[in-house]
C-alpha cells in the first residue's frame, strides 16, 4: 500500500493545518489539546441516530477559484437532491453542510475541521487546486474522516482519507502527451499557475519528453490568479514550439487566452493542450480566443452515453438550458453516488467500513463505468483528447478504446523512476 508515502510526505503540513483548523475553531473547540486526542483516537461525533445524516460541500465560492468551483458545487447539489429523491443513503436523507474555500488553502483547511469536528459530516465532497488538497489531506488523516476530492490532479499522493474521482496522470497528462507525440509534436512550451500541480504535472512533462525525444523550450509559471501575461506570451511565440501545454487555473486563463491571440498565436499555428479549461470556462475566457484549441479531460457534455443524457437533461433542468457541465462537475457528482455504493456495501457509515467496502464498488456514470481501486483509492477512467468547436462545447478527437486503471505513482512508466521521491 502506498499510504505511508504521503503521511511521511505531511506530517510538518499535518501540524500547520491542524494549528490553522484548531486556530480557525475560536470558542466552539474548549481544548484544542482534547480536540486533538479525540481526533487521534478515531472517535466521531457523527450522528446517524435519525432520519439524515449530514455531508459536507467544501468548494471556493468566492476568490480566484470561483469561476470553476461554483460549478462543482452546483453538480454536487444535483447529486444530494437525486439521492435524496431515491430515498437517500441507507434510508437517511442527506444534510448538506456548505463551505467557502474562498480560493485560500488555509481556508480549506479551517473549514474542513469545521465540516469534521463541529458539523459531524460522514463524509466531504470538494476542493479543486491541489494546494486546497494538500491542506485538508492532513487534516483528514488526523480526523481519519473521509474527503472526495473531484479534478484531475498530478498523481504521487494516495492517502486512506482521500477518494480521488478525478483523473491521477496516467489517465490526463501522459494521454494528452501521447496524443501529441502521434501528431508529430517535437517540441513543447510549458505554462502554468506557480502551485503544486502545475509544478509536479511540469515534472513529470519533462521526463516523459526525455524519454520521447520531445524538446521543452521553456517553462514559465504565473502566480495563481495572474493577469499579466504579456512576457510569457512573447517568449511562447518566439521559442517556435510545435505545441503548448498549458496548466493554467481559474481566471488566468482568461488574460493567458486574449494576448495568445492578441500577439497572432492560434490553434492552427501553435495549439495548446489545457488540462484545466472544461466547458464551463470557455465563455470566461472568450470562445474567440480558445475555438479550435484542445483539452484533455475524461468527460465531455457532448458524449453520447444514456447516463450523460440523463445528467445533462436533469443539470440543466435544474440550473438553466444555458448552463453546460464539464470534467470535474460529472467527476464531482459522481463521487457522491460512489459514496453512497460504497456506504450501502459496507451497510455503515462508519469510516473504516467504508474503506474496507470501497475496493470494486462500480458507478454507470455519465462518462462511463467507473470503478474504485481500493489499493490507491482512485478510480478507472477513460481518457479524451477534445477539441472546443463554434458552440462552445468540447467534442472528442480521440479516446482511449477501454477504461483506465489508476497508476498515481507512475509505477508502470520506466522512464518515471525517482518521481514520485
Amino acid at each position: 500500500m502506498r499510504f505511508l508515502i504521503t503521511k511521511r510526505a505531511f506530517l510538518p503540513l499535518a501540524a500547520a493545518a491542524m494549528a490553522t483548523v484548531l486556530a480557525g475553531c475560536g470558542s466552539q473547540i474548549a481544548d484544542p489539546a482534547s480536540a486533538g486526542s479525540s481526533a487521534s483516537s478515531g472517535a466521531s461525533c457523527v450522528d446517524t441516530s435519525g432520519s439524515s445524516v449530514k455531508v459536507g460541500f467544501i468548494n471556493s465560492l468566492s476568490g480566484t477559484m470561483a469561476i470553476s468551483e461554483s460549478t462543482v458545487f452546483d453538480s454536487l447539489t444535483l447529486a444530494a437532491e437525486e439521492i435524496n429523491g431515491s430515498g437517500g443513503v441507507l434510508g437517511k436523507k442527506l444534510e448538506v453542510i456548505s463551505e467557502d474555500g474562498a480560493s485560500e488553502p488555509t481556508k480549506f483547511a479551517e473549514r474542513a475541521g469545521k465540516l469534521i469536528q463541529q458539523d459531524c459530516t460522514a463524509a466531504v465532497f470538494g476542493g479543486w487546486t491541489s494546494s486546497s488538497r494538500k491542506a485538508m489531506l492532513p487534516v483528514f488523516e488526523a480526523n481519519d474522516a473521509l474527503l472526495f476530492y473531484p479534478v484531475q490532479y498530478e498523481g504521487l499522493e494516495s492517502s486512506k482519507n482521500i477518494f480521488y474521482t478525478g483523473a491521477t496522470t496516467n489517465q490526463q497528462i501522459i494521454p494528452a502527451l501521447d496524443y501529441l507525440a502521434e501528431q508529430g509534436t517535437k517540441s513543447l512550451f510549458l505554462v502554468g499557475s506557480d502551485y503544486v500541480f502545475p509544478r509536479t504535472a511540469n515534472k513529470i512533462i519533462q521526463a516523459y519528453a526525455a524519454a520521447k525525444g520531445i524538446e521543452v523550450l521553456g517553462e514559465e509559471y504565473a502566480p495563481l490568479g495572474s493577469t499579466e501575461f504579456s512576457t510569457i506570451v512573447n517568449k511562447v511565440r518566439d521559442s517556435k514550439a510545435d505545441a503548448v501545454f498549458n496548466t493554467l487555473n481559474g481566471d488566468s486563463n482568461v488574460a493567458f487566452f486574449r494576448q495568445y491571440k492578441s500577439v497572432g498565436l492560434t490553434a492552427d499555428s501553435m495549439p495548446v493542450v489545457s488540462v484545466s479549461i472544461a466547458e464551463e470556462e470557455v465563455p470566461g475566457v472568450g470562445l474567440d480566443n480558445v475555438q479550435g484549441q484542445l483539452t484533455a479531460w475524461d468527460y465531455y457534455q457532448t458524449l453520447d452515453t444514456p447516463a450523460n443524457t440523463k445528467f445533462v437533461a436533469a443539470f440543466k433542468a435544474k440550473f438553466g438550458a444555458e448552463r453546460v457541465t464539464s470534467d470535474p462537475m460529472e467527476a464531482a457528482y459522481t463521487s457522491l453516488f460512489l459514496w453512497k455504493a460504497m456506504v450501502e456495501k459496507a451497510a455503515s457509515f462508519d469510516v473504516d467500513k467504508v474503506q474496507a467496502a470501497a475496493d470494486g464498488v462500480t458507478f454507470e456514470a455519465p462518462e462511463g463505468l467507473v470503478t474504485v481501486n481500493g489499493e490507491n483509492n482512485h478510480i478507472t477512467k477513460t481518457p479524451r483528447i477534445g477539441k472546443i468547436n463554434s458552440a462552445g462545447l468540447i467534442d472528442t478527437v480521440w479516446s482511449s478504446p477501454a477504461a483506465v486503471e489508476p497508476d498515481p505513482y507512475l509505477a508502470t512508466y520506466d522512464w518515471a523512476t525517482g518521481l514520485a521521491k
